[in-house]
């Protein structure tokens, strides 16, 4: 099963990197995140609980700089760890039962994990691309856990549109999640697996994502949340 999970991943990222040329990466590999006042009688104008949606620091991501997220989101320490341990679930609760016990067991469900991760990120960002949403995760510019706890959940589903970086209800991010789960339950998962299955995961992923975006909120947002503070890089013309 592995092997039929590793290839339709160099596909999905062959396909995403051919959305829009790479070369535009080139002109600001540091958008994508909120950018910092110019004097502190700005930073000092903003109210005490809002979010960056509704200020006017945002900057919309280049695509370099969005691809790099899907890399991120695709590939890194929240995919990997999150298949590992819903593989150690899948494996402890022996589901499904099809696939057995043991090492051969375990790898199956972790590739599985992270085969519907992959499709469910791929699509999201595609159909971000199409319906012009910036469906980056950005930390909250308020303070207490409340507001920011409540900031991450409503990001799980809502988007970034315009240049100002209004929120809408993101058809994309709301999708992805049922994509990913359907292409598993009709692709990989045993046949008696039918789309109600995987509409039923998707319900579950989607709830899985939010609490990915409050770990983002509060333990590491993501590379566009390193490269914006990097002088060389965060502010770039």
């Amino acid at each position: 099963m592995m092997m039929r999970l590793v290839v339709p991943s160099l596909l999905v990222i062959a396909v995403f990197s051919g959305v829009s040329p790479l070369a535009k990466a080139q002109t600001s590999a540091g958008t994508g995140g909120s950018t910092s006042t110019s004097s502190a009688t700005q930073a000092a104008s903003k109210p005490a609980h809002v979010s960056p949606a509704t200020t006017a620091s945002y900057t919309k991501p280049e695509f370099g700089q969005r691809f790099h997220n899907y890399l991120f989101d695709s590939f890194g320490p929240y995919a990997i760890v999150g298949s590992a341990v819903g593989g150690g679930i899948g494996q402890a609760t022996n589901k499904p039962p099809d696939w057995g016990q043991g090492i051969e067991g375990y790898g199956d469900r972790v590739a599985s994990k992270f085969g519907v991760n992959l499709v469910a990120t791929t699509a999201r960002y595609g159909m971000a691309e199409i319906f012009r949403e910036d469906t980056i995760y950005y930390r909250c510019e308020c303070s207490g856990f409340f507001p920011r706890f409540k900031h991450a959940v409503l990001s799980t589903v809502t988007a970034r549109r315009g240049s100002d970086g209004h929120r809408v209800i993101s058809f994309s991010n709301i999708a992805a999640p049922y994509a990913g789960t359907e292409t598993a339950a009709l692709g990989w998962y045993p046949s008696r697996f039918d789309a109600m299955d995987g509409f039923r995961m998707g319900n579950y992923l989607l709830l899985t994502y939010g609490g990915l975006n409050v770990a983002k909120e509060f333990i590491y947002g993501g590379p566009h949340t390193l490269v914006k503070n990097v002088p060389l890089l965060g502010h770039q013309n």
